[in-house]
């Protein structure tokens, strides 16, 4: 839950479920936003002492676009924006400081979680897309908290302990 391709992951996840009852064209552009701020902050240059930041600052960021599901008129043409772009600065910056590239390939084709959510929204089945991002904020919370919680066998390297 540390590193590699796995929080990015889950933040294009709840990007996508958060773009989801957006029409169709505005959440192309959310996921194009993304994909570019995400793109060249990765191969930016990142000091390692923002690592801690950019970790939690990526879980608190699936916590809140996952709860932008439970809002009664989803995301507006600016929230959307703002979302992906936010979306696109944490998971760069968590895929920065990795030793492969290749996590920003398999992280980013999780937004396209959307296609899935709209048509779920779309057959009144809108509860289950709800579920979901509930799911998201529980595992955001608690990989966010783990932080600031005394080290416990098997969530840091041994080598550190």
């Amino acid at each position: 839950m540390r590193g590699g391709a796995l929080p990015p992951a889950f933040l294009c996840v709840s990007l996508g479920l958060a773009l989801a009852p957006a029409e169709r064209r505005l959440g192309m552009v959310g996921v194009l936003v993304l994909a570019t701020t995400a793109t060249v902050i990765a191969v930016v240059p990142i000091p390692r002492g923002w690592t801690d930041t950019a970790f939690l600052a990526c879980w608190l960021s699936v916590a809140l676009n996952s709860a932008i599901v439970h809002l009664p008129r989803g995301l507006g043409r600016s929230g959307a924006v703002v979302s992906s772009l936010n979306a696109g600065v944490w998971t760069g910056a968590m895929i920065a400081p990795a030793t492969s590239r290749l996590d920003l390939v398999i992280a980013l084709p999780c937004c396209l979680s959307m296609f899935l959510a709209a048509w779920i929204c779309k057959r009144h089945g809108s509860i289950a897309v709800k579920v979901v991002s509930s799911w998201l904020i529980a595992i955001a919370v608690l990989a966010a908290a783990l932080q600031f919680l005394p080290v416990t066998p098997g969530y840091l390297p041994d080598h550190i302990e």
